[in-house]
């Protein structure tokens, strides 16, 4: 396989990330962050590390919380790169 060639996940993800954050599954955020919250007694100087971030749901729903210490990792270029905004 040449390096220039993607990988079935890039290829899978690469136009998904407009239509990821409107998928039924993606609706409980901010549940999933209380949650979250409640697991790390709301310290806010705890490191979070969200792996398959996707479009930064998460991530970016902790920080707007106060947590600074935030970092999403995902394999797809194109949701990291709608995370970024």
């Amino acid at each position: 396989m040449s390096s220039q060639q993607k990988q079935w996940y890039e290829a899978l993800f690469e136009n998904y990330s407009k239509q990821y954050d409107k998928e039924c599954f993606t609706q409980g955020t901010a549940g999933e962050c209380d949650f979250i919250e409640q697991e790390v007694a709301h310290d806010k100087r705890i490191r979070i590390l969200d792996i398959g971030c996707g479009t930064g749901r998460h991530a970016i729903e902790l920080t707007k919380r106060g947590y600074i210490n935030v970092v999403g990792v995902d394999l797809s270029e194109s949701q990291i790169t709608r995370a970024k905004g």
